[in-house]
């Protein structure tokens, strides 16, 4: 080979040195760009991991949130309710010495301690009754142990009052659908 011969073939293998290394230079950028693609896919896939984790703790924080918050209101209005139905409770002896006032004065010529009276219970019971309070009604109907509380048992007048309430011995109430005090009677027996 000559030496013009020679240095047309040195740029031709230089075309093909730089073409194997560019070659080599491409295989090794598609290489990291693979390599960067896998990593950026992992950093993906933890970050939607953490981001699923967070969620599923919001989500349960949430839900806890709102059994609390259920929880204290029914509470409160627990506490609520047993404080009226203590306070209730302790009215009802009243109640009982008005109802027992109103019976002695039945049989009284005295109008003014009747009217004054009645006026009283009226205004108590109504009051009451605006609370949900409400009187078992005994007299005569079935002894039922959900009811009553039984103190005797007497002979019965007839034979179609036997087991049946024949006398109420203390008004029994209702608060709000609950037993607040079991009416106190005398059975049929």
């Amino acid at each position: 080979m000559n030496q013009e011969e020679q240095q047309q073939a040195a740029p031709e293998q230089q075309a093909q040195t730089e073409n194997a290394e560019s070659r080599k230079k491409g295989k090794a950028a598609r290489k990291e760009a693979q390599k960067k693609e896998s990593e950026l896919q992992s950093q993906i896939e933890e970050l939607t991991r953490k981001v699923e984790e967070e969620k599923a703790d919001y989500v349960r924080l949430m839900a806890e949130f709102e059994t609390f918050r259920r929880r204290t209101a029914e509470e409160k209005l627990a506490l609520a309710n047993s404080a009226a139905a203590d306070t209730i409770k302790g009215m009802l002896p009243v109640l009982d010495d008005c109802e027992r006032a109103m019976q002695m004065l039945a049989s009284s010529s005295d109008e003014a301690a009747k009217e004054g009276t009645s006026l009283i219970y009226n205004k108590l019971m109504d009051y009451l009754k605006s609370r949900g309070l409400e009187a078992i009604d005994a007299k005569g109907k079935e002894f039922d142990t959900d009811f009553h509380e039984a103190v005797t048992q007497f002979p019965a007048p007839t034979e179609d009052m036997k087991g049946k309430v024949i006398d109420v011995v203390q008004t029994g109430y209702l608060l709000g659908g609950k037993i607040l005090r079991y009416a106190k009677v005398v059975v049929g027996a």
